[in-house]
């Protein structure tokens, strides 16, 4: 897809179509690295975004070990 560089101010800018942005899920930033050549950019994604149904998952599943070992036994507390 061929894109043009646009004025935006006094710097340049890129006009991303929305069908895009709505594919990618971007809405006010992306990271943006230079590689060997070329731009790359990508949508930011929340870290914990999934965080909740993961853990039901792993909460329900009975082959699932504890990650976080107990470290105070009952009569200690």
């Amino acid at each position: 897809m061929r894109i043009n560089v646009i004025k935006v101010g006094n710097s340049k800018g890129l006009r991303i179509p929305k069908s895009i942005l709505e594919e990618y899920r971007i809405t006010n930033s992306v990271e943006l690295k230079l590689k060997d050549g070329y731009i790359e950019l990508r949508p930011i994604k929340k870290p914990r975004e999934n965080w909740t149904k993961e853990f039901k998952k792993m909460v329900n599943d009975p082959n699932e070990e504890n990650r976080i070992p107990d470290f105070f036994e009952e009569d200690e507390l």
